[in-house]
């Protein structure tokens, strides 16, 4: 029995993984602390837990995220890009196209029909188009992230953000609830918002389909909607596994791939 695991250290969340015979057993996702190794720790002990195993029963782990040279127990790294890649492609075989939002940054993959990266565009130097936006905003409006999608989908009339920078979006927030607009229109407004961001990254790369969208952000159905209407094309939605993991399920992938290669028994 040969187990494997992946671990994806983000900006706001960790991630965690473990597969047995290419079959997921264990997930987790943590908050991110100020120190990539303890958030990967809490978040592979938790996955741990559930599996009820330990670190010792793990064959090979891969670690990737922007903390991924910080993580003490993995084997080794793999970029978070090539992990998105892998980890969606194994869900959704057909995809050739993948809009990963992040915490801290955007990224537009596009992929060959075995899976292999063929290029890629990458937004992080503007919070409008990452999970930071939706968290400034989430703030401001006194809700959780996960209600900005929820409630924007019952919009009748959603608001327009002068602009998709975050500092001038958040004052035109508040000028549009002090002006008493429907909470729903003005998610909705946010979320559109943050669709036409990304949509110009998107439109930089050219897509091709399929496409899906990974990381936190593919949680909202608000973005995602918006994001399809935007550009014309239809998006494929995960629902094997929850989006956020894809990364942490691309390392566990890659942690399988080597243990074929070493001639483990799988």
């Amino acid at each position: 029995m040969t187990i494997v695991a992946g671990c994806d250290v983000g900006s706001l969340a960790a991630k965690a993984v473990i597969m047995e015979r290419r079959r997921v057993v264990a997930t987790a996702i943590v908050r991110s602390g100020p120190k990539p190794a303890e958030s990967a720790k809490k978040a592979m002990d938790e996955a741990l837990s559930q599996a009820k195993l330990t670190m010792n029963d793990i064959t090979w782990c891969v670690g990737t995220g922007y903390g991924r040279e910080k993580i003490p127990f993995v084997t080794e790294s793999v970029s978070e890009i090539s992990c998105h890649g892998k980890g969606a492609q194994f869900l959704i075989p057909s995809v050739r196209s993948i809009i990963d939002i992040g915490g801290q940054d955007c990224k537009v993959i596009k992929l060959d029909a075995k899976g292999n990266l063929v290029k890629f565009i990458t937004n992080d130097k503007c919070a409008s188009g990452t999970g930071r936006f939706l968290d400034v905003m989430a703030k401001v409006m006194n809700i959780s992230v996960s209600e900005l999608g929820e409630r924007s989908l019952i919009a009748k009339n959603p608001i327009t953000l002068a602009s998709i920078c975050t500092v001038w979006a958040q004052a035109d927030v508040i000028k549009h609830i002090n002006a008493r607009r429907p909470a729903a229109d003005v998610c909705a407004g946010i979320n559109v918002a943050m669709a036409n961001r990304v949509s110009m990254l998107a439109n930089a790369l050219g897509l091709e389909n399929d496409i899906c969208m990974t990381g936190g952000v593919a949680k909202n159905k608000g973005v995602v909607h918006a994001l399809g209407r935007i550009m014309g094309k239809r998006i494929k939605e995960i629902r094997q596994i929850d989006p956020q993991l894809m990364g942490a399920l691309g390392a566990a992938l890659f942690a399988h791939e080597q243990t074929k290669k070493g001639g483990a028994q799988s």
